[in-house]
């Protein structure tokens, strides 16, 4: 028995006729009717009574037509279940989020994932710094990861996505906050609040300002998660240096100026899985760049 043989007989079993149901199914009536037979058969009972004008289901044709509705629509569901796998439109993802893409890009891409993208189940980890999601990535507990280049390991595969600028974090009514605009000399006497220094590409863009500003940073205080970083700075436990989008968690007691280098920036960029084929993850890759361009064009745009 094939799946051909139950699709003839429900098409038979709904047209109630030989000639209507080989019509439908695009093919001869007398091949049809030998299908139904060797059916039949091959079950070892009658399920259709026929005569010269019309097709009447037997007892037992009529709950074989019951469950063979329910066999075909499982089929059909199974073959759109793996089309929409293989399309990348189902399945599941797990994304991985440094601090400062946690609160300016993490909202707008879930919200595009889920309309884009409704079939996929994606899961969000947020405040991870850069060698956590590596690790995690290598671990597959995440499928992509933003952060903070670069990542040393030819595992990887990184993709820059934006470059955001740098500015100073003060505590409000610090003697520099009276000032517009700060540089990184600025800041040669002020204690600092970092990201931990192993784990945060964040720590090694400070360290080369501070070196070529002709001091090195007075650190004070690590912490892993940028927000408690800025709540610490709100604290007056120190200053900081943050990407731009950070100062979008509204602390009360912060206060943020930009730096007047106009290099002093850090890229922020997607990273995979080096070979990673997945067709969800390639979905997801086109949401995620989509939405970037979007918010830089949105930007930018007069209001």
């Amino acid at each position: 028995m094939e799946l051909r043989h139950l699709r003839y007989f429900l098409a038979v079993a709904e047209e109630r006729h030989f000639g209507r149901a080989a019509a439908r199914l695009h093919m001869a009536q007398p091949p049809l009717s030998q299908q139904i037979r060797q059916l039949e058969a091959e079950l070892g009972v009658r399920l259709l009574d026929r005569n010269t004008r019309r097709v009447e289901l037997t007892e037992a044709g009529a709950a074989y037509l019951d469950r063979i509705r329910a066999v075909l629509a499982a089929v059909d569901e199974a073959g759109e279940v793996a089309r929409r796998v293989a399309a990348g439109l189902q399945g599941r993802l797990s994304v991985g989020c440094v601090g400062s893409a946690t609160y300016s890009l993490l909202p707008a891409v879930a919200r595009r994932l889920r309309e884009e993208l409704p079939g996929v189940e994606v899961a969000f980890r947020g405040e991870m710094l850069g060698a956590q999601q590596v690790a995690a990535l290598q671990r597959r507990d995440i499928d992509l990861a933003l952060l903070r280049p670069p990542v040393d390991d030819p595992g990887i595969e990184v993709r820059v996505l934006r470059s955001d600028a740098l500015i100073v974090v003060l505590p409000d009514g610090h003697r520099l906050a009276a000032r517009d605009r700060l540089s990184v000399s600025d800041l040669r006497d002020e204690d600092f609040v970092v990201h931990a220094i192993r784990d945060s590409a964040m720590h090694g863009t400070l360290r080369r300002l501070c070196d070529r500003a002709g001091f090195e940073p007075r650190v004070r205080h690590e912490v892993v998660e940028t927000s408690t970083l800025v709540t610490f700075v709100a604290a007056g436990l120190g200053v900081a240096i943050v990407p731009e989008p950070v100062a979008q968690l509204g602390v009360p007691g912060a206060t943020y100026r930009p730096l007047v280098e106009e290099d002093a920036r850090i890229d922020l960029a997607v990273a995979v899985r080096a070979g990673d084929d997945s067709p969800v993850i390639g979905q997801a890759m086109r949401v995620l760049s989509e939405t970037v361009r979007g918010l830089a064009l949105r930007t930018l745009s007069p209001s």
